[in-house]
């Protein structure tokens, strides 16, 4: 009897102890509900800081690469000033608001998705709670491209339909969404999409895993777990200029397609595409168009893409971990 009233104490104790303990450990589906919303504001913020802070040379680049005709880098600086003198300072931002409807969506996914598809290829591969081994980190980063791209597509079209055309012509984002609609068809939103699906996936793919494979490097060299800001920003650098680089054509050839309705040229398909720019402008200077800028905007866009994103989600996580103290 002695050892029953032992045995009975402990076993109350214990339902004293365990409701007292698991009362300050959240439900983990309600733990994957806030990793889940974290991705998804901390890639918000990163695409929309990012693309900010590179809008005049985006979409300068929209109208390089839109040109028939080949520019130098002279002429490169002297439209960014003609488009500056004819149409004002703000103009060098015209369609940024477009590209922040597309890119915060986009931005958010991508980093979200690249996280789970990361938790899926770890479980997959065995490697639940370590860095993923190299193909595995491609695939993760070209998936989440994809997803991405597939769910936001006709607003890219949008944005560099009023990149490339004057203010008069579209007066805002869902006017551009009607002409379109109605003078070209429905079908002319997803103009230019197979080349920006095959573009992606070399260009998400290998961003993705030259940052985390500069990211494992650094710490396996280092000692230290997080690079700092900094090295952040010159990994996403790297990522940026080798990602973009390798997809840089399939680009040219999206944005001929996409606005192909109002610069007088009617391309098909890709194949037809880049026939056609080889055979006027030649390889190099028609499908790397416009390159050259793309080596300082894109790595300075998905640096600060990449150190938001990665900042913000400490942030978020040392508020909630705070809270859940407090608590």
């Amino acid at each position: 009897m002695g050892n029953g009233v032992r045995e009975g104490q402990v076993d109350s104790r214990r339902q004293d102890v365990e409701p007292a303990v698991s009362a300050h450990l959240p439900p983990e589906g309600t733990q994957e509900k806030k990793k889940v919303l974290n991705s998804l504001m901390s890639g918000a913020l990163a695409g929309a800081v990012a693309k900010t802070a590179v809008a005049p040379l985006d979409r300068t680049k929209i109208m390089f690469q839109g040109e028939s005709r080949w520019l130098s880098q002279n002429a490169l600086s002297l439209l960014i000033y003609r488009t500056y003198l004819n149409e004002g300072f703000w103009s060098l931002w015209r369609g940024n608001s477009a590209t922040m409807v597309r890119v915060i969506p986009y931005a958010a996914i991508q980093f979200c998705a690249h996280e789970e598809y990361k938790q899926l290829l770890g479980s997959y591969y065995g490697f639940q709670g370590k860095a993923l081994t190299p193909f595995p980190r491609f695939i993760a980063g070209s998936l989440a491209g994809t997803t991405a791209a597939m769910l936001t597509y006709p607003l890219d079209m949008v944005r560099a339909r009023m990149a490339v055309t004057p203010k008069e012509m579209y007066s805002n984002i869902v006017h551009v969404f009607i002409r379109i609609s109605r003078e070209e068809g429905l079908k002319t939103l997803y103009r230019g999409f197979t080349p920006t699906i095959l573009g992606v996936i070399p260009y998400a793919g290998l961003s993705f895993f030259t940052y985390e494979t500069l990211k494992k490097l650094h710490a396996d060299h280092s000692g230290k777990l997080q690079p700092s800001p900094p090295e952040r920003l010159l990994f996403g650098a790297c990522a940026g200029l080798i990602g973009q680089s390798a997809s840089y054509p399939l680009d040219v050839v999206r944005r001929r397609m996409q606005t192909a309705g109002v610069m007088g040229h009617t391309y098909s398909s890709i194949l037809l595409t880049m026939q056609e720019i080889i055979r006027e402008e030649g390889l190099i200077r028609g499908l790397y168009k416009g390159l050259s800028m793309n080596w300082v905007k894109g790595p300075i866009a998905v640096g600060i893409s990449f150190t938001t994103f990665d900042l913000t989600q400490i942030l978020l996580r040392k508020l909630q971990h705070g809270t859940n103290v407090e608590r």
